[in-house]
């Protein structure tokens, strides 16, 4: 299982850490800024890394050759469909949100502003719409009372997330392919940013 792994942070660190640890190949990592902790994490591994041209977009060429599976971790640029159709089967991303509930770049922020009891993270198919693709994984927790977003993400939903990439992962190198539910649309709402970028 060769995997091309697009992201940046902390997140993505984490990511690229657990993968390794599952024994994932890790044949190029793409960041959006070559300074960022994932790009140096990569490189110290040994791994390949690619500096997207426009932070906003990840071609077909960013993707490594023979990749069998795209994953994105904390990444906000879009992996256009011609991208993640090199890749045997496709790509996934880790969402933190119960899918189609709060898409968009400030899922967290709007879990805690809308004062939801229950959250959660979704690894979905990357798809022509952000956050749109079909569900291949996901899972919920309580959110605590008077908890903010960060503490949140840090406490419960990026620890979610990893569990949940690695194991669809894991699944689709066993499996040799991925769940896919649709999502249900009469059930989705958008979470924009809250703040000036």
């Amino acid at each position: 299982m060769r995997i091309t792994l697009v992201g940046s942070r902390h997140f993505g660190v984490a990511t690229l850490n657990m993968l390794r640890e599952r024994g994932i190949e890790i044949a190029r990592v793409v960041v959006h800024d070559g300074e960022d902790r994932l790009a140096a994490a990569a490189r110290a591994a040994g791994i390949d890394v690619v500096v997207q041209a426009d932070p906003k977009v990840v071609p077909a060429s960013d993707i490594a050759p023979g990749t069998d599976l795209i994953v994105t971790a904390h990444s906000h640029a879009r992996v256009t469909q011609e991208a993640v159709a090199t890749a045997r089967l496709g790509g996934i991303g880790y969402h933190p949100s119960l899918l189609p509930r709060h898409r968009g770049l400030a899922a967290v922020e709007w879990t805690i502003k809308e004062g939801d009891p229950v959250a959660g993270g979704t690894v979905y198919h990357l798809a022509e719409r952000m956050d749109a693709g079909a569900i291949a994984a996901q899972d919920w927790c309580f959110v605590k009372k008077g908890e903010t977003a960060r503490e949140l993400w840090e406490r419960a939903l990026a620890p979610l997330g990893l569990k949940l990439l690695g194991d669809v992962v894991e699944s689709a190198k066993a499996n040799g392919a991925i769940p896919a539910k649709p999502q249900d649309e009469q059930f989705a709402t958008k979470a924009p940013s809250l703040g000036p970028h």
